[in-house]
């Protein structure tokens, strides 16, 4: 696929380019979890419900909804390696509105924070994940992000360790109800405790943006790369991107993959600390959220050798009937089993983001840039989990896991069916202007 740029050395300068891009995976990941224990600390500061609590991930997400397309002009304008050091600075300015948002207790600045964050995220993700999958050969673009995508598994798996220590050991959260501490006082003291572990992010991030800046990625042109490989098929077909089944039906698996993981992982330290189900605190609760997501740090890893040997399409499926199969558990079940349950869904997601986003793209040639977009826009997806904070205060939050039960039907679907590249999607068939 890129053999017009490849020049001797290429294949070691790309590994090198790998590994600091798994630090720019990390990193991005660190700093997403890390609302899994903002959720549950805000909700406490700020006395909110689940619906409100989970505005948190609502506005972040949204910023995936908002700044996607956009955001793929601008890795056009300034290629990826452009793109990359804008996003990490842009997240590390917005780590630094965390002290101010504490400082005048103001979850409305919090959520404005959280926006500007995403939006700078989204950068990154539109950059990168195209990136790791054009630099090497196509065959193995599947194996190649998931690798990457482990060690965003590892920022996830530390955040919660991180929050925990950070946030909730030094807070007045001291009950297993996790209720809002008794004095405003105390509440404005728990919002600042944020202060430190965004600081000492805002700071590790301007560090990467100077490393990205002064090391040598390998030169790809996202607008004009690989054009002459696909300038004849250009002229023969449609140029509409819609006209690919498996990037059709893979924005809305992407969409709703999303509510699956930022559902779960958003009300996990609530479920858990519930005393028909870990009866602990939410310091003590947090440690377990670091079991999901290093769940899927492990499978992820697990996942990208698999994929040498079985089909992704197969896989997918495999692991989104499995992730099916434990919400039922969770939802007949209580105590360790329900508890142990949830977090086993995070071994199950392990696979599905970066294989549903690289079947997504797949022959989609001089569109992967725009097809990509349009995948991460999806990841706005993350914001419906508000949906699951509505259910939770009106049906429990044991039921409300009925909305990512839901989604991994679909994904089964997906992976079945939809990812299967072909030119038969609905809207094919329209003649364009």
């Amino acid at each position: 696929m890129l053999s017009s740029v490849r020049k001797p050395g290429a294949a070691t300068s790309s590994v090198a380019a790998l590994a600091l891009l798994a630090s720019v995976f990390f990193m991005w990941g660190f700093a997403t979890v890390l609302n899994d224990i903002l959720v549950p600390h805000l909700k406490a500061a700020f006395s909110l419900n689940y619906t409100a609590s989970l505005l948190v991930q609502f506005c972040f997400y949204l910023g995936y909804l908002v700044i996607s397309l956009p955001a793929s002009r601008l890795v056009s304008a300034l290629g990826y390696k452009g793109a990359v050091i804008l996003g990490l600075v842009g997240m590390a300015v917005s780590c630094l509105l965390f002290i101010p948002a504490s400082a005048f207790f103001s979850y409305g600045f919090f959520l404005v924070a959280l926006f500007l964050l995403a939006a700078a995220i989204t950068l990154l993700q539109v950059a990168a994940n195209p990136y790791v999958v054009v630099i090497g050969d196509e065959a193995s673009a599947s194996s190649r992000l998931t690798m990457v995508q482990a060690f965003n598994s590892l920022g996830t798996t530390l955040a919660p360790l991180f929050g925990g220590v950070l946030i909730f050991a030094r807070s007045h959260e001291d009950n297993a109800a996790g209720d809002a501490a008794a004095s405003l006082t105390q509440r404005v003291q728990d919002a600042q405790m944020v202060q430190l572990p965004y600081g000492l992010i805002a700071i590790v991030l301007l560090i990467m943006a100077v490393i990205v800046w002064r090391f040598p990625l390998p030169a790809i042109d996202p607008g004009r790369r690989a054009a002459s490989e696909h300038a004849d098929a250009d002229r023969t077909v449609p140029g509409s991107v819609w006209r690919h089944r498996n990037l059709f039906w893979g924005v809305p698996a992407i969409f709703l993959y999303m509510i699956c993981e930022i559902g779960i992982g958003s009300t996990l330290v609530n479920f858990i600390s519930q005393k028909q189900i870990g009866n602990m605190s939410h310091a003590d609760a947090a440690h377990y959220v670091a079991f999901f997501w290093g769940g899927a740090m492990a499978g992820r890893f697990l996942g990208a050798a698999l994929m040498r040997r079985v089909s992704p399409h197969l896989l997918l499926g495999l692991v989104s009937l499995a992730g099916a199969l434990l919400i039922l558990v969770v939802i007949a079940s209580s105590g360790p089993v329900a508890m142990w349950a949830l977090i086993l869904t995070g071994l199950c997601h392990s696979i599905m983001f970066p294989t549903i986003f690289s079947l997504g793209i797949a022959e989609l040639g001089p569109q992967t840039e725009q097809g990509a977009g349009w995948l991460i826009m999806a990841i706005a997806g993350g914001a419906a989990a508000i949906f699951q904070g509505v259910l939770a205060d009106r049906i429990g939050l044991s039921l409300s896991y009925l909305l990512p039960f839901a989604c991994y039907l679909y994904l089964v679907f997906y992976a079945r069916w939809g990812s299967v590249p072909g030119t038969r999607s609905p809207v094919q068939q329209e003649p364009r202007p």
